[in-house]
């Protein structure tokens, strides 16, 4: 007879995911380029190397003190795969819905209306067959973005090389000679400042750590952005929701960026060298976003940003606010650690979020991939963003309230008209 492996505790930004005011689902909807067999689709996940990662393969229990903890089970592969079938509606114009509208509209709806049971372990797959769609359902608690979709391509692979997992971090000889370029400089500077410039650095990074830590605390306190036309009410978490798409090529961004001095899109991208460990581990970086007029050179808005974002990068907020997070939650249990963090939501404006997705085209099962779009539940706002980058492009999903923005194809055709206004500014600045 075998013995029962003993339960796991779950981590502490997992506990924040699980509390009611923060049960956060993670959507993926996955285009295909073919309709996609159930039975076909449950054997792939069965022998997939994700139903044997613990996290996959646990149940969510509490014990007496109703501390949560993982705990081993036999997965049923019947009880994870869904197969809804849904119809099409009219727009106000009386034009039929495509098929990118309806999957919107019912990653909508989840977003709202469908969390996971807890009597099997927290992960779904939804498969739309009509629409070629396959939407992962995966609860945050599981683990953060960079896991997930680790361990969600190593069950890929590529359309181009079927015998090879696709990869997400930037071609090495770029990288590498990036890095070696940044080091060679960064010594170069060192040997002709001296200590007085290492010094310095130290100073500011000691200070923007401390000014920009202060403002977040203040944050989960009582500071709360001014009211604008985005900003929702109690419970906007609940209101019901409408999901648009923004689309975007890599190839105009790095257009952009060519624009503007020491601005590099590798910044955001994750080498597979790099030493990650499986869990939720992630930090809020507080960004204002102001609104400038009488602006002649689009540029401008990009440089005023990258240079917020130097600052920030000279400090450790966001490996600050993960510490204190993470303090909070031991020191004062999780009801009032999610509630700090919860007011620190209710006190910004909206979220946003990207992660890198794979630099090649995928396949799913042995069908080609046509889209990767990612979009979550449970935050408080009434605008929330998810990016992923995905074979050349990238592609932003935009989840509203619709009480408050009613239509956010407007928000998104905004987004891309943005896009190429600043390449075609890039361009003229490139010539001159």
């Amino acid at each position: 007879m075998m013995e029962r492996e003993e339960d796991e505790p779950v981590s502490p930004a997992g506990r924040f995911f699980l509390r009611p005011e923060m049960d956060q689902v993670i959507n993926c909807a996955l285009g295909l380029k073919n309709s996609l067999d159930v039975n076909y689709l449950k054997e792939h996940v069965k022998s997939s190397i994700m139903i044997q990662h613990p996290r996959f393969c646990s149940l969510l229990v509490r014990d007496n003190q109703g501390r949560e903890h993982w705990r081993r089970t036999e997965v049923e592969i019947d009880r994870h795969v869904l197969v809804p079938e849904l119809g099409g509606e009219f727009d106000a114009e009386g034009s039929p819905e495509d098929d990118e509208e309806i999957v919107n509209r019912y990653l909508a709806d989840l977003a709202v209306s469908s969390p996971l049971g807890t009597d099997k372990p927290l992960w779904e797959f939804h498969l739309l067959r009509a629409q070629k769609c396959c939407v992962l359902r995966i609860h945050h608690a599981l683990g953060d973005g960079i896991s997930l979709m680790s361990l969600f391509l190593s069950c890929c692979r590529r359309a181009d090389r079927p015998d090879e997992v696709p990869s997400i971090s930037i071609t090495a000889s770029s990288s590498n000679s990036n890095s070696s370029k940044a080091k060679e400089n960064k010594l170069s500077r060192s040997s002709r400042g001296g200590c007085g410039r290492l010094l310095w650095k130290g100073v500011l990074v000691v200070w923007f750590t401390i000014v920009f830590v202060v403002k977040f605390i203040l944050r989960s306190l009582w500071v709360k952005d001014e009211k604008s036309a985005i900003t929702g009410g109690a419970g906007v978490e609940l209101w019901p929701r409408k999901l648009a798409t923004a689309k975007f090529k890599l190839d105009d961004m790095k257009a952009v960026k060519k624009a503007v001095a020491n601005a590099d899109l590798s910044n955001m991208m994750k080498n597979n060298n790099s030493r990650s460990r499986w869990g939720n581990q992630f930090g809020f970086l507080l960004l204002p976003v102001y609104y400038h007029e009488n602006v002649d050179d689009p540029l401008q808005y990009v440089k005023r940003a990258k240079a917020m974002l130097d600052t920030k990068k000279q400090s450790f907020e966001a490996h600050c606010s993960y510490a204190i997070g993470k303090l909070a939650m031991w020191v004062l249990g999780p009801k009032v650690a999610t509630m700090l963090n919860y007011r620190i939501l209710c006190n910004t404006s909206f979220t946003i979020s990207n992660i890198v997705g794979p630099q090649e085209e995928i396949m799913v099962s042995g069908i080609p991939v046509t889209y990767f779009r990612v979009n979550s539940t449970g935050l408080p706002h009434a605008l929330t963003m998810h990016m992923v980058s995905f074979a050349g492009r990238a592609e932003m999903q935009i989840l509203v309230a619709k009480e408050i923005i009613p239509d956010p194809r407007v928000l998104a055709k905004c987004f891309q008209d943005a896009l190429l206004e600043l390449k075609d500014a890039a361009a003229t600045s490139m010539k001159d």
